[in-house]
């Protein structure tokens, strides 16, 4: 048992195997940590955004909170569909998060952008590799989700990569991308 499965499961009348769900719960329970903190870290970056792009940034950030809002809300609730307990507190996702820290002292758009697409990044590979493990554990429905998590935050990493990539593709910071 880890700590995610640690607490009761709930009987229920879904067929997913015993097996499938806690591969399944224990994911998901990462992922809404790391969705839950991700998101509190658009609203940092949303809040203390400094330079010429501020509005245009400003509201593509309270987009992309609204989005992940919805994510996050779809992964809590198949946790509990699956019988498991969705832990979403401040407490819960401070200790449970994989995410890196993000920069509190960040002001520039160009640094909180760098510093959201280095998180987005580091979620969305989390989010493929569930994508594989729930569905090779037997559980399709949540793959699924995994798949639709994939496909948003993907586009929102793309939208803030268009920030800061060069024409020739190459990307500043850990993440760079040059052209193959």
């Amino acid at each position: 048992m880890n700590e995610f499965t640690n607490l009761q499961l709930y009987g229920t009348r879904n067929d997913v195997s015993a097996n499938a769900k806690s591969v399944s719960i224990q994911a998901l329970s990462e992922r809404l940590a790391d969705g839950i903190d991700l998101a509190l870290a658009i609203k940092q970056a949303h809040w203390n955004l400094k330079g010429a792009q501020f509005i245009g940034v400003h509201l593509m950030l309270d987009t992309f909170r609204n989005e992940l809002d919805d994510l996050n809300d779809k992964v809590a609730e198949r946790i509990v569909q699956l019988g498991g307990t969705a832990c979403g507190t401040v407490a819960a996702v401070a200790a449970r998060s994989r995410l890196a820290p993000y920069p509190i002292d960040a002001h520039a758009v160009g640094s909180h952008i760098v510093a959201l697409a280095d998180r987005y990044a580091d979620f969305a590979s989390a989010v493929r590799r569930n994508i594989d493990d729930t569905d090779e554990a037997g559980d399709a429905g949540t793959a699924d989700l995994f798949t639709e998590l994939s496909r948003g935050v993907d586009k929102q990493l793309w939208f803030l990569e268009a920030h800061i990539q060069e024409a020739a593709g190459s990307m500043p910071g850990p993440g760079r991308i040059t052209d193959r």
